[in-house]
């Protein structure tokens, strides 16, 4: 009889409580790979920027074991020690010397040969891989909306078994979102990316695009199905969009663009150019990430700010 009463208990709570055998081993579809995950990882390695706050946005950063590639400083909110492996792509005897479980990559490249390491040959040193699915290009994703990136955050809890935090950030920035009036002016847009002798822009399937729609802006390249794409200054000016994003990186400034934009002889006289009506937006702001929300909020209050009485 001594041992009756706490059996039973044991029994009660395993019935109660969420048992790790109830949601692993755990099969998903990404990026056209099936990636079967044993158990919660324990040793991640994240590359590039959306990867890397992805992780410490969910507090994950005990479990984090190396960052590499990163595009841009992470936002105080969500800042934490984390190893660096490598400024660039790291290669993948560097990346397995942090004896990871999880290698969870900002864009399908990091998983080359030259690079982290090919995904089949990284699942058969037990190694799981993730690409960010909009980062997809194997398969083609769908155009981007934000429900798409909450089902991803969503989907980083199921794998790290920290739901609970996923869905308490999936419920903030769906507050922030809803919290967002898109502008009524009925003000076009060009979203530069990076490129001189021709803009590389943001065009109607991805993050830029999904920011601009819900700003209230219509994008003058998103009749394109593509995420980016290589345009050209005379469509520019043809087009004379009322506001011009500028993405602001280390290696192509915001200020840069502002520079070329306006010693260009062809766009100076655009009346985005000329009345310095910019929005400016971090790099890894401009990825699907966890970036997005807070980054099309700050968007709109620039952009309440801007004077196009002129």
């Amino acid at each position: 009889m001594r041992g009756t009463l706490p059996f039973a208990l044991a029994s009660l709570a395993a019935f109660c409580s969420p048992a790790l055998a109830a949601s692993f081993p755990m099969t998903i579809e990404n990026c056209g790979v099936e990636v079967v995950i044993e158990a919660p990882p324990q040793r991640a390695v994240a590359i590039k920027s959306t990867s890397i706050e992805m992780l410490l946005a969910l507090g994950l950063a005990d479990r984090v074991v190396g960052t590499a590639f990163a595009d841009g400083p992470v936002p105080q909110a969500w800042a934490a020690e984390v190893p660096v492996l490598s400024d660039k792509l790291p290669s993948q005897e560097v990346v397995l010397e942090t004896e990871p479980d999880f290698i969870y990559g900002g864009w399908e490249s990091n998983f080359a040969g030259d690079g982290a390491g090919e995904r089949a040959a990284l699942a058969s040193l037990g190694v799981d891989s993730y690409v960010s699915p909009a980062a997809c290009r194997s398969i083609k994703p769908a155009k981007l909306t934000f429900a798409d990136l909450f089902s991803q955050v969503e989907e980083m809890g199921r794998i790290f078994d920290v739901e609970a935090d996923a869905q308490a950030l999936v419920a903030q920035q769906q507050a922030q979102l809803a919290s967002l009036v898109p502008d009524g002016r009925g003000l076009s847009a060009l979203w530069h990316s990076s490129g001189t002798k021709a803009p590389y822009v943001g065009a109607g399937s991805g993050a830029p695009a999904m920011m601009m729609e819900a700003l209230g802006l219509h994008n003058i390249v998103g009749d394109v199905d593509e995420g980016w794409i290589s345009a050209s200054w005379e469509a520019v000016v043809d087009a004379n969009p009322d506001i011009i994003v500028l993405v602001d990186s280390a290696w192509n400034s915001a200020n840069q663009k502002r520079k070329l934009l306006g010693e260009n002889p062809i766009t100076s006289q655009l009346d985005a150019v000329r009345h310095e009506r910019y929005l400016v937006v971090p790099f890894p702001a401009s990825e699907a990430g966890v970036r997005n929300v807070p980054a099309t909020l700050d968007m709109a209050a620039q952009l309440s700010k801007l004077d196009l009485a002129d």
